[in-house]
């Protein structure tokens, strides 16, 4: 049961550093462990980055088109943007660059922007086992892509203003050919090697309102998420005819596999004291996952699994000549089902049958995260400053039912994050 309960907390975990991406404002993430993945996943613009993201109320000029296409109609000029970016995790967790180009225009009626980027991963180095030279290795031998991979990112979006009326319609969608997210490593202990390869692809409608005082956007987004992971553990052995320890590679493949449905309703209006705004969104996700990695050595089935992800935010701001000032407060309820299934007849402590494919283990999860931030800008005459923090609390309960050794368990979990 301990097995179970490890792998389903990492396989969970796995999902976020995937889906903690700027586009997916509206893809609630499920974290159950805290796992560093960086900034891998900064690759398309945004002019309210250094204010934690404040998103409510206050625009993000550069980034709202990306997230509702609708949002395209406040493009002023075309025009082309570059921001490498270059991070780094502590404890030899990894690094990586990367270098994006994006290019905005603009018509009479109809706007759009594409994206693209490529990017450096290098790879964590905390997973790689000693082989002393007096052991015989039989194995592949190291690859270049073992201290670094290629990560490729394109997005796009189009849309029109409808009519000379207040509202607006896009579409957009991105892609991104993954041969490494930072993370996925922690969650195989004892693996020399971990080769990842897979996709993600983004679809979305937008819709956007604006009115004298009052602006309402609509969101309608389908998320895809297909990786393979490609296990190497070593195995010592003893070969008695020559007389020394052998090491051997053995490779497991495990698929991870997430289907997202989700919508989000928001609102800001202009309040009446000069330069402040007020904003609300509320978002819900329906996930299921058809294949969940095996993060235990044993070859136990696959768990599938159903998600309902909520989330209701609430902020206000300022705009106060040069200075813009933003705080957004966000509550994410996450109720989330996972199960082993049998893969022959098991009978259990008492004597019943559970018939292959029956449920063995079940997994029930609630989550109450909660999120703060708060960003402050002010713009010089050719430099803008910004600053922001970003405060993460995530709590959990997990209710386990094994029905093979009709037992139960439960378990809280909490942990907080700043940035």
């Amino acid at each position: 049961m301990r097995l179970s309960f490890v792998r389903t907390l990492a396989a969970l975990a796995a999902l976020i550093s995937i889906q903690a991406m700027p586009l997916a404002a509206q893809l609630v993430p499920i974290r159950t462990v805290p796992v560093a993945s960086g900034d891998q996943f900064l690759v398309l613009p945004s002019s309210n980055l250094g204010m934690a993201g404040v998103r409510f109320a206050v625009n993000d000029s550069l980034g709202d088109p990306w997230v509702n296409p609708a949002k395209g109609v406040f493009i002023e000029e075309s025009s082309f943007l570059g921001s490498p970016t270059f991070y780094g995790i502590s404890d030899n967790g990894g690094s990586g660059k990367t270098f994006p180009l994006a290019g905005l225009f603009r018509g009479a009626d109809w706007f759009g922007g594409a994206s693209l980027a490529m990017q450096q991963v290098d790879n964590s180095s905390g997973n790689r086992i000693f082989i002393d030279p007096f052991v015989q290795w039989i194995g592949p031998q190291r690859r270049l892509t073992d201290a670094s991979s290629r990560n490729l990112y394109a997005s796009g979006f189009l849309g029109r203003r409808l009519g000379t009326g207040p509202w607006s319609i896009g579409v957009a969608a991105s892609t991104a050919h993954l041969d490494a997210v930072d993370g996925v490593d922690l969650l195989y202990a004892g693996a020399d090697r971990i080769d990842q390869s897979g996709s993600v692809s983004d679809l979305r409608v937008g819709f956007y309102r604006e009115g004298d005082r009052e602006r309402l956007s609509i969101i309608l987004v389908n998320n895809r998420i297909s990786m393979t992971h490609d296990v190497t553990y070593v195995d010592f052995i003893w070969d008695d005819p020559i007389q020394r320890p052998i090491a051997q590679a053995r490779i497991e493949i495990n698929e991870d596999q997430t289907r997202t449905w989700g919508g989000q309703l928001s609102w800001d209006r202009d309040l009446e004291a000069p330069g402040w705004r007020v904003g609300a969104a509320a978002t819900v996700n329906r996930k299921s996952h058809p294949k969940i990695p095996n993060y235990s050595i044993q070859n136990i089935p696959r768990d599938p699994g159903t998600t309902w992800a909520y989330e209701a935010g609430f902020g206000f701001g300022r705009t106060r000549g040069p200075t813009t000032f933003g705080i957004d407060v966000v509550l994410q309820p996450i109720w989330s089902e996972t199960w082993q299934e049998a893969d022959k007849d098991v009978t259990t402590s008492d004597g019943k049958l559970i018939k292959a494919g029956g449920r063995t283990i079940e997994n029930e999860f609630f989550f109450t995260n909660v999120i703060l931030r708060a960003g402050l800008a002010h713009q010089l005459k050719d430099i803008g400053l910004q600053g922001g923090l970003e405060v993460r609390s995530y709590d959990y309960t997990l209710e386990q039912t094994n029905h093979v050794e009709n037992s139960f368990r439960d378990q809280d979990e909490s942990w907080m994050e700043w940035t």
